[in-house]
Parts: C-alpha cells; sequence; structure tokens
C-alpha cells in the first residue's frame, strides 16, 4: 500500500484509506431491530480487519455517525489491534446540549432525523474528544478534525482547545474539515508552531469546487488533504444503474445526483472514457475513478467508504492503478463538461453550473 505524509506531521497515511462513515448506519438505511444491528457490527469488524491486513490502515469516523455508534463499532473492531491503526476522528457536530441554533438534521440509526448543530466551543471540544476516547477505546486520537466550521466561535478559541489537547497528549495532530481556503488559512495561523495537519473537503469527478482555491492553497502551504466520497457515494463505480432501487429510508435516495436520469448519465460517461483506461490497468472502473482522485497533486489520500470486506479488498487494490498523465486530463476533461439536472435549479444556475465545468 503506498502511503503519503499528511502534511508537515508525522503520520503516514495510505493513499487509500477507510471512510468509516457507513458504520454508523443512518444515512445508509436504517437498522430496524438488534439482529439487523449486530449482522452490521459483525460485517463492520471484518471489513476493519481486512482493511488492517492490507495496510489500509488509517479509518476515519465521527462522533456523529450514528450518534456514537460509529466509533463504538470502530473501536471493538480495534480491540486488539489499536497499535496497528491510525484513529482518525471529528469534532464540532453536536446532537446533546443544543444550543437552539438547529443547524441541520441527520439521520440516526433507526432513520429518524436528529437536529445537529455546529459547536466549536472550546468546552464543547474538549467534552467531544473525552467522549470520542472513550467510545473508541483508545488513549490518544492520532487526528482530530473540526467536522464544520462554527461561526458563532472564533477559529482561534477551537484551534487553541485543539493544541491544549495536543499538549496534553489526548490528541497527536490538528486538522479540519469543509474549511473554505480563508478559513483554513487562519486555523493555520492560529495554531502557531503547532502544524495544521490537514483539511478533508469533498472531492470527486463530480464535486471539484476545490480545485479553485483549497487545492492550490493546500499545494502551497503542504497542508495534506483527505479527500472524502471519491466515488461519489457509488455513484462513480458504475454499478449504481438507473434501475436500481435503495433500501427504505437510504439517504441516497433523496439526493438529485442519484435520479434515474443523472445515474445514467453518469454511466454512460464511466463506459465510455473510464471503462477503456481501466481495462488498460487491468482494474475497475471505481478503482481507476479512486487513482484518479488520489493523482490529483495536493491530495494526499482519499477517504473510501465501505460495509464489507470485499469492498475493502477492492478499494485497496486502487492504491496500485497509477494513471498516466493524459489518462487523467481525458478523465478529467470528460466529467468537467457533464451537466447533471438538479430539480429546482434555475436556468442561470445551470447555465452558470456548466460554465465552472467547462472554464474552471
Amino acid at each position: 500500500m503506498r502511503r503519503r505524509r499528511l502534511g508537515a506531521t508525522g503520520l503516514e497515511i495510505p493513499v487509500v484509506a477507510f471512510g468509516a462513515y457507513a458504520q454508523g448506519g443512518g444515512y445508509w438505511g436504517p437498522l430496524k431491530d438488534a439482529g439487523a444491528a449486530a449482522r452490521a457490527e459483525a460485517e463492520a469488524v471484518r471489513a476493519v480487519h481486512a482493511a488492517l491486513d492490507l495496510g489500509m490502515n488509517a479509518f476515519d469516523t465521527a462522533p456523529v455517525y450514528g450518534f456514537g455508534r460509529g466509533e463504538e463499532v470502530l473501536g471493538r473492531a480495534l480491540a486488539g489491534r489499536r497499535g496497528e491503526a491510525l484513529v482518525l476522528t471529528k469534532c464540532g457536530l453536536r446532537w446533546e446540549g443544543l444550543r437552539g441554533v438547529d443547524d441541520l438534521r441527520m439521520p440516526g440509526a433507526d432513520g429518524t432525523l436528529v437536529k445537529v448543530e455546529r459547536d466549536s466551543r472550546p468546552e464543547s471540544v474538549r467534552a467531544e474528544v473525552e467522549q470520542s476516547l472513550r467510545r473508541l477505546g483508545v488513549e490518544r486520537i492520532d487526528l482530530i478534525q473540526v467536522h464544520a466550521r462554527d461561526p458563532r466561535t472564533p477559529v482561534a478559541d477551537t484551534m487553541g482547545a485543539l493544541a491544549e489537547l495536543r499538549r496534553q497528549g489526548l490528541v497527536r495532530e490538528i486538522g479540519v474539515s469543509n474549511y473554505t481556503a480563508e478559513e483554513l488559512e487562519e486555523a493555520r495561523r492560529a495554531l502557531g508552531d503547532v502544524p495544521l495537519a490537514s483539511d478533508q473537503p469533498q472531492y470527486s469527478l463530480l464535486a471539484r469546487g476545490i480545485e479553485a482555491d483549497v487545492l492550490p492553497w493546500a499545494r502551497r502551504t503542504g497542508v495534506g488533504l483527505l479527500v472524502y466520497a471519491p466515488l461519489a457515494q457509488g455513484l462513480l463505480s458504475g454499478r449504481v444503474t438507473a434501475e436500481r432501487t435503495f433500501r427504505e429510508g437510504e439517504g441516497r435516495a433523496r439526493k438529485p445526483d442519484f435520479a434515474p436520469a443523472n445515474r445514467a448519465r453518469v454511466n454512460a460517461l464511466l463506459e465510455r472514457v473510464v471503462a477503456p483506461v481501466a481495462a488498460r490497468h487491468r482494474a475497475t472502473v471505481a478503482q481507476t475513478v479512486i487513482a484518479w482522485t488520489v493523482g490529483e497533486p495536493g491530495v494526499t489520500a482519499a477517504l473510501v467508504g465501505a460495509r464489507t470486506a470485499e469492498q475493502v479488498h477492492e478499494n485497496a487494490a486502487a492504491a496500485d492503478v497509477v494513471l498516466a498523465p493524459e489518462e487523467r486530463a481525458a478523465i478529467g476533461e470528460a466529467f468537467r463538461r457533464l451537466v447533471l439536472e438538479r430539480p429546482g435549479a434555475s436556468l442561470a444556475g445551470r447555465v452558470k453550473g456548466r460554465l465552472r465545468r467547462l472554464f474552471g
């Protein structure tokens, strides 16, 4: 498994890391009874062990994934093998002790939508880290990332609290997630001598907004990028056909990109442009898309979700696929020109989206 140094830290991250969002349930369909939850956890443990055996030893989770369940499942899966793993989790999204701001809602393990707030106050960050340590069953978190910018808390206050937790040995490195380039610079300056290890933005052939500012900023400063959703929650795998149905309560069923017509457009382009490249490399379409993602200069690693050991094996093998520059360019340009229909978008918005894809 190829590895890269994460920013200016001592962490060596596999270029394909384990995204543990699915271990929390919720978004991926409700776990309706204890039997379903037990089966899902057993499969999650097998997937984590398969990843460790393959050298995919960085695991990204968050308290809000299943509202604690995701961290607990990962902790149980790593029991006895903690020394082999890099544990990455987050803080800054709370569902308990709310201030009444009501930022968003996320599905719990039973599918019920739960109120979630952005809260990066120092006292909240400390409480979250302590709870994560307990749920994960570890003494130190290898990388803690602020899940989303809290506009009501100064960045310097949050970074100061995390730096203190680092001095106490409770966290090893500090990063953020979903920050703008301006917010990233503010966080980096606030940390002073402590390196900002990473940002975790969304990045894929269908979501390339960071190419305008965050990617250039990361290249210039040397801060690592751990990008999530490189397969666009499976849409870029080539296996989500227009005819496919989703489980009751699954979040993908509500996303415009997963409308049947959009799936057909994406799959047609994958077949025309990506499949021939995959065949040359004796790889799957999904592996080729992951390889395109981690081949982008400035990207340290891609966080790829997996619910089964079989998916882990396929994801890990993507680390060995290295595309030629002309292959990356051809794939990237083809998807830049792709326009998906998003219900409710204005004509001006659709035109703007097309221009952005064509000209960056």
